[in-house]
């Protein structure tokens, strides 16, 4: 069997129509829920790219690989899922984005060339990159020196120092006049580069290339789109495909920013000069319509994909999966862009589909188990018949939520994710030394609970109010949830580790074995011979 892992970039859990949005049509994504399992309450380990991308691909809690905001490398000896599936002779294959940032001063503390295949392995996130596009502006310190797809726009007569963001991320009005994408008032405009030529199609038809040219594999291919995150530019028809009254009301209400209610971190995020762009009415208006776009775009890309495996057969024995990295506040919460726990951000969409028939009891079930993004890992590893590390993997096989209707026995109470605040406005404007600006959110099927050190943390009843507009965090009525959830953080914060090196069943074997030769705790001759009947020692 082989895995096609489809992940797209800031797609949020309810802009879909298997989700229950009112307007927006994903009838491709609806399909593929039907005949597999999606799964309602998702949570990312970190509502940021690259530190819940890093959970994805190592199966690991942030705490664990270390790799907590955009651009801070993930370690170089920290196992990947590439890693784990090479070992069993599975292919990993990556077609577009990972974010992720090599250790450069790890490999040359280490002596390790960065060009050597082990230099490289570690760079590219354990996959091997049939073609990488992190689709993050080219000109900035994360880009590579020349972008894929800037090659490509370049080949079919876009021109100019950064085709990237010179058409495909640019928009144009009737009359011809050219407009950057990073300008929301002219995200409504069709992009300058035609739906053919733009990246969701570009990178679809990458993952055709690989799938025509893989072999009889197993392999598991990533395919990581770079859309719907920001610019928010997409071409026509799809530009206008959607309108002011496919927007949806903002989710927030004035308790949440104004007097003692609001909380003091939350609210300094609200103050930032993103987050204040992004509630005006008429930027929502502007984006959230192409952002819809967007995604209707990536759903016929994906009818595209779909058609060209059933057509040769690969639907039959190919897991399909279909997820985010996180979601998009778009107005909601006061809020722009990612950044703290409420549903909108840290709650992402999750269906996977399994052709082989013991999950047919399954087929078309919506489950409400809750669910993290380390648990990927170990079911792909699964999947394919490996071994599970459950001393490096702190997720947990999905399987068996795939294979049987019933939750089983000791399925996961709490979801867990964490966020570090220390690059950003917020904690200038609360004077936060950067080691202690941390947050973490746990939840389990009725509570959200946020821990934010310093300061007091935040409540949400999820079952009376599920829009998260009341935060009960200082509410005298709730303090035995409030140290529930808190000693269930705690608990959590005891339990994992970073021992990666020793699986628990060597550790077992080894338990009250003595070194040889070495006879500690032993009285005199006679106390040795009962304890060690064959020992030798010499005076």
């Amino acid at each position: 069997m082989n895995v096609l892992w489809i992940m797209c970039d800031q797609l949020r859990f309810d802009y879909l129509s298997c989700a229950g949005h009112p307007t927006l049509e994903t009838p491709n994504i609806d399909a593929l829920a039907a005949r597999g399992v999606r799964f309602d309450r998702a949570y990312v380990q970190s509502p940021i790219c690259a530190p819940s991308r890093m959970s994805a691909y190592t199966g690991r809690y942030c705490r664990s690989h270390g790799s907590t905001w955009n651009g801070f490398p993930l370690r170089i000896g920290e196992p990947t899922l590439g890693d784990h599936l090479r070992k069993i002779g599975v292919r990993p294959v990556l077609v577009g984005k990972t974010h992720m940032v090599p250790d450069r001063a790890g490999m040359e503390w280490l002596g390790i060339d960065p060009a050597s295949p082990v230099g490289r392995n570690h760079a590219e996130c354990g996959f091997e990159p049939f073609i990488r596009d992190d689709g993050i502006h080219p000109d900035g310190p994360l880009a590579e020196p020349e972008l894929s797809y800037n090659r490509y726009l370049r080949e079919n007569g876009y021109g100019g120092d950064n085709p990237w963001e010179e058409w495909a991320n640019a928009t144009e009005d009737k009359d011809g006049s050219a407009h950057s994408g990073w300008l929301m008032r002219y995200n409504g405009l069709p992009a300058r580069v035609p739906d053919e030529h733009s990246e969701t199609p570009y990178m679809t038809r990458k993952a055709m290339e690989f799938m025509e040219t893989a072999g009889d594999g197993p392999w598991l291919c990533h395919l990581s789109f770079i859309k719907p995150h920001w610019p928010y530019v997409v071409p026509a028809p799809y530009n206008d495909m959607y309108g002011k009254d496919d927007i949806q009301a903002a989710i927030r209400h004035d308790r949440e920013r104004d007097g003692d209610h609001a909380h003091p971190v939350f609210r300094a995020f609200q103050q930032s000069r993103i987050c204040r762009g992004f509630v005006d009415e008429a930027v929502r208006e502007a984006i959230i319509p192409p952002y819809m776009g967007l995604i209707r775009q990536v759903d016929d890309q994906l009818g595209e994909l779909f058609a060209f495996m059933e057509a040769r057969g690969m639907m039959d024995d190919t897991m399909i999966v279909f997820s985010s990295d996180h979601g998009d506040y778009l107005g909601d919460h006061w809020m722009g862009e990612k950044d703290q726990f409420h549903d909108v951000s840290a709650r992402v969409p999750l269906i996977i589909c399994d052709p082989r028939s013991k999950a047919d009891a399954t087929r078309g079930m919506v489950r409400a188990d809750l669910v993290e993004y380390i648990d990927l890992a170990p079911t792909f590893l699964d999947a394919f018949g490996g071994a599970p590390l459950p001393h490096i993997l702190e997720g947990r096989s999905l399987m068996p939520l795939l294979h049987d209707r019933a939750e089983p026995e000791a399925w996961r109470q709490y979801a867990i994710s964490e966020y570090d605040y220390s690059t950003r406005y917020a904690r200038i404007a609360l004077d936060v030394p950067p080691e202690d600006a941390r947050m973490t959110m746990v939840c389990d099927a009725r509570w959200k609970y946020i821990h934010a050190e310093g300061f007091r943390p935040m409540l949400f009843d999820l079952e009376n109010d599920p829009l998260e507009l009341n935060d009960l965090g200082a509410d005298p009525a709730h303090e035995a949830v409030r140290n529930r959830m808190y000693e269930a953080l705690c608990a959590w914060s005891r339990k994992f580790h970073t021992r990666i090196t020793v699986p628990a069943a060597l550790v077992e074997r080894n338990t009250n074995v003595e070194v040889p030769g070495v006879y500690i705790g032993v009285w005199d001759e006679t106390d040795l011979k009962r304890h060690f009947p064959n020992a030798t020692p010499q005076p």
